[in-house]
């Protein structure tokens, strides 16, 4: 009789044993499930890193084409843009100097034609210029720069002649100069626009040329 008193305890011991496991275990489920959402957190982080890393890949790829694109130009053509560039920011800047200080209404009306025309070709110039990669020049050559400073002392009928005889000197230089662009430019979009601009350079140098011979 004493024995079968024992018993409550036994069964109290093994339900107190069984509890503990089944709460170890529970415990253990819940360490593996925050195990693999750490590691699904650091793949989705791995994934973000690796889309940022493509999206600067193809930054890179679009700088790489805009280099490419220079490349391909053919020197011959670089300087024959570079030298249209400067000279037609010349054309705009004597233009406007002779609009406003020319005394001949030939020369304020050639100096008028020269901003609107040049200025036209250079915008033209620009953006074929871009499409092609190439960088052109921001400011005139020396050459202009002495002649603006030249005629910006200039006045009165002195300021006409001098800037007439070099609108003459210079448009004979730029006709020559398109004439060879519009036949040996070896990027056909250049080429065709050295074509277009050619004939307006033409009847520019017959303007000078009628003006001047009318100055005494």
């Amino acid at each position: 009789m004493r024995k079968m008193k024992n018993y409550p305890w036994i069964l109290a011991l093994i339900c107190a044993l069984a509890m503990m496991a089944f709460a170890c275990h529970h415990e253990t489920n819940n360490n593996d499930t925050t195990d693999t959402s750490t590691t699904t957190t650091s793949a989705t982080d791995t994934s973000t890193t690796s889309s940022t890393t493509g999206a600067a890949g193809s930054d890179t790829s679009g700088t790489n084409t805009t280099s490419s694109a220079a490349a391909t130009v053919d020197p011959g053509d670089q300087e024959f843009m570079n030298k249209a560039a400067q000279g037609g920011m010349a054309e705009v800047i004597l233009g406007q100097m002779a609009s406003s200080k020319g005394t001949s209404p030939d020369v304020k009306n050639f100096g008028n034609r020269m901003v609107s025309d040049h200025g036209k070709a250079n915008d033209e110039l620009k953006q074929l210029a871009q499409t092609k990669g190439v960088t052109l020049p921001a400011d005139i050559d020396d050459e202009s720069k002495k002649m603006s400073d030249k005629l910006s002392k200039l006045n009165g009928k002195d300021f006409d002649k001098e800037y007439i005889g070099g609108m003459v000197e210079d448009h004979e230089k730029d006709v020559k100069e398109f004439e060879k662009a519009s036949k040996d430019a070896k990027d056909p979009d250049l080429k065709a626009w050295a074509t277009k601009t050619l004939p307006t350079l033409q009847d520019h140098l017959k303007m000078a040329k009628e003006a001047k011979s009318k100055l005494k």
